[in-house]
């Protein structure tokens, strides 16, 4: 793994390799990818956010965070699913690591089962097991964090999942992780706002990092987006989607919440 075992991504990892030793056996293995033989064809998730008559808002469901502690802890995955589906969401993202977020896939078969929007798998993917997890349990989409692989690594998951029909969201938060997302000519990428070392966010990284992002993907903003003003901005600034999670999640009635970002543009 790439950060150091001291960050709190290289203590995400570190946990992350450690649950797949004990829970991810061959037999889970070849399970798996018999149940991926006949599943119907996933969602399109980035023609989704294209299709947005508003903001493009990837509306996140997500219980705690390293960087927070509690957000909205005991909430059920399903009523917020419904909540983001009937207030204008393009797309929804389910955190389903459980030691730093709260979250686990049985979130994302409980919000596969409740709406019919796109869904994003968000978790720590280090391992191709997971790639058929996200699959079999509904999602339309995963979360491939550039900073948690090495680039042979990054490659071969990716190749992996788009041959299973899934769209792919490769993060960045710098030039360098950029520049090896790039390579992939990815149709989908997120620019994280977050300093994975200081966890400290700044808008700006967006903003800075799309003049050098090409044309060829459809980019989406992470972390870091706190109200319509941020949507605007970054819009105005070329972002084309946005995931938000905290915001939505911590509002008194995240309906409204949700509302006001999606009406923003």
């Amino acid at each position: 793994m790439r950060p150091e075992a001291d960050s709190v991504l290289g203590r995400i990892l570190a946990s992350k390799e450690a649950e797949l030793k004990e829970t991810a056996g061959l037999p889970y293995r070849e399970e798996l990818r018999a149940r991926c033989r006949d599943l119907p064809q996933p969602k399109d998730f980035v023609q989704a956010l294209e299709d947005a008559p508003h903001a493009a808002v990837i509306a996140e469901i997500k219980r705690r965070s390293p960087s927070r502690g509690e957000i909205r802890p005991g909430v059920s995955s399903g009523e917020m699913a419904r909540i983001y589906e009937s207030n204008g969401a393009s797309a929804i993202s389910v955190l389903t690591d459980g030691p730093f977020f709260g979250g686990s896939l049985d979130d994302l078969r409980e919000v596969r089962r409740t709406v019919d929007l796109p869904l994003l798998r968000k978790d720590f993917i280090i391992d191709p097991v997971q790639i058929y997890e996200a699959l079999a349990h509904g999602a339309d989409a995963v979360l491939l964090i550039t900073a948690a692989l090495y680039p042979h690594r990054l490659s071969e998951l990716f190749g992996l999942a788009m041959g299973l029909g899934l769209t792919v969201l490769v993060e960045v938060h710098n030039q360098e992780e950029l520049d090896e997302a790039l390579a992939l000519r990815p149709t989908l990428l997120g620019i994280n706002n977050r300093n994975l070392k200081t966890l400290e966010v700044d808008l700006n990284t967006c903003l800075n990092l799309k003049a050098n992002a090409g044309t060829e993907a459809l980019l989406v903003a992470e972390s870091g987006i706190k109200g319509p003003e941020d949507v605007k901005r970054l819009h105005h600034g070329g972002l084309q989607a946005f995931l938000v999670g905290t915001t939505i999640m911590l509002a008194q009635d995240p309906a409204a919440a949700l509302g006001e970002l999606v009406e923003a543009v």
